[in-house]
C-alpha cells in the first residue's frame, strides 16, 4: 500500500505576513488504490468536497502530468477545512506528490515549491508542507526565493473555534495600504522574530509573534478568542500566541512543562474550541510505504 503524507501548515507567525509557515503534525493522508477507468477519491470528510476528477488533488496532479493513469484513492485528514491550518495547500501538494510519484518525476524541492506556490498563490503554507519544518519565502518576479530553518523545540497548542472562515473573507478586513513609518516597524518586527527563532530563542520570538502590524490587529475583530487566549498565555508561561493563517485557528507556542496547564485552562474557559497538542512536523511531505 503507496500512502501519501503532508502535514499542516500554520502560516505568519504574527509578522511573517505571507512569508512565515511551519509545518505542523496534524496530517492529510492520501492513499493510492488501484488504477481505474476514471479517477475517484472517496473520503468521509465534511463539506461539499468532490469525489470525481474535480477534486483539487486530482486537478493539481493532471496540471503536471496530464496523461496519467486514474486511480482510485482514498482521502482521510485531519486538517480543517479554513480554519488557517493550510487545508487547500495540503490538498494541492498532495496532488503535486501524486504525480510525482505516478509518473516517475523525481521533482526537487525547490520544482515543488514552485509549482504550489503558483497554485496556491502565496508561499507561506506550502513551503513547510513540503519541506517541512520553519521556512521563510518570498516571490520576486514570479519566483519563490525560500530558506528553511529548524524551529526550536515546543509544543504547538491550536485552538480551533467552531466556525469557519474563508481566507477571502479574513483578507476583505485588512487594509489597502500602511503608511511608510508603520510598515518600516512592521518589518522590523518580522526581521527581529526571524533572527530569535534562528538562534533558539523562543522566550523572545514568542514575544514578537504577538506584535504583528500587518493583519491581526484587524482580523482579531473577526475572531475574538485571540486575545482571550494570549491572556491565558501570559498567565501560564506560554512563548507567545497568534493567529495561524486566516484564522480561525488561533496557535499558541508552549514549552513542555507548562503544556498541561495552558491547554486544561484554555479546554475549561473555550470549552466550544478544538484544543489539540502538536509538534512541528521536520519532514513535510513523504510517501509511506506498506501497512
Amino acid at each position: 500500500m503507496t500512502r501519501i503524507l503532508v502535514p499542516a501548515t500554520s502560516a505568519n507567525l504574527g509578522p511573517g505576513f505571507d512569508s512565515f509557515g511551519v509545518a505542523v503534525s496534524l496530517y492529510l493522508e492520501l492513499e493510492i488504490l488501484e488504477p481505474a477507468d476514471e479517477w475517484h477519491i472517496a473520503h468521509e470528510l465534511e463539506g461539499d468536497i468532490p469525489t470525481d476528477v474535480t477534486n483539487l488533488i486530482i486537478q493539481t496532479a493532471l496540471e503536471i502530468a496530464p496523461d496519467l493513469q486514474p486511480h482510485k484513492l482514498k482521502m482521510t485528514s485531519e486538517i480543517p477545512s479554513a480554519r488557517g491550518l493550510g487545508s487547500s495547500s495540503a490538498a494541492i501538494v498532495a496532488g503535486i506528490e501524486l504525480a510525482n510519484h505516478l509518473d516517475g518525476l523525481n521533482m526537487s524541492a525547490d520544482e515543488k515549491i514552485q509549482i504550489a506556490s503558483r497554485i496556491e498563490g502565496h508561499p507561506d503554507n506550502v513551503m513547510p508542507a513540503i519541506v517541512g519544518d520553519f521556512v521563510v519565502g518570498a516571490i520576486i518576479e514570479k519566483h519563490v526565493y525560500w530558506k528553511q530553518i529548524s524551529f526550536p523545540e515546543a509544543v504547538m497548542v491550536t485552538t480551533i473555534p467552531n466556525r469557519e472562515l474563508k481566507t477571502t473573507e479574513s483578507r476583505s478586513v485588512l487594509p489597502n495600504n500602511l503608511a511608510f513609518g508603520d510598515a518600516v516597524q512592521a518589518s522590523s518586527i518580522a526581521n527581529i522574530l526571524l533572527a530569535s527563532l534562528q538562534q533558539g530563542d523562543l522566550a523572545m520570538a514568542g514575544k514578537l509573534m504577538e506584535h504583528d502590524m500587518f493583519h491581526e490587529p484587524y482580523r482579531s475583530t473577526l475572531i475574538s478568542e485571540v486575545e482571550h487566549i494570549r491572556k491565558i498565555g501570559h498567565e501560564e508561561k506560554a512563548f507567545g500566541t497568534y493567529l495561524s493563517g486566516a484564522g480561525t485557528t488561533v496557535l499558541t507556542v508552549v514549552a513542555p512543562e507548562y503544556t498541561e496547564a495552558f491547554v486544561k485552562r484554555v479546554k475549561n474557559e473555550l470549552p466550544d474550541c478544538l484544543v489539540q497538542q502538536t509538534t512541528v512536523d521536520k519532514e513535510g511531505v513523504r510517501i509511506v510505504q506498506g501497512e
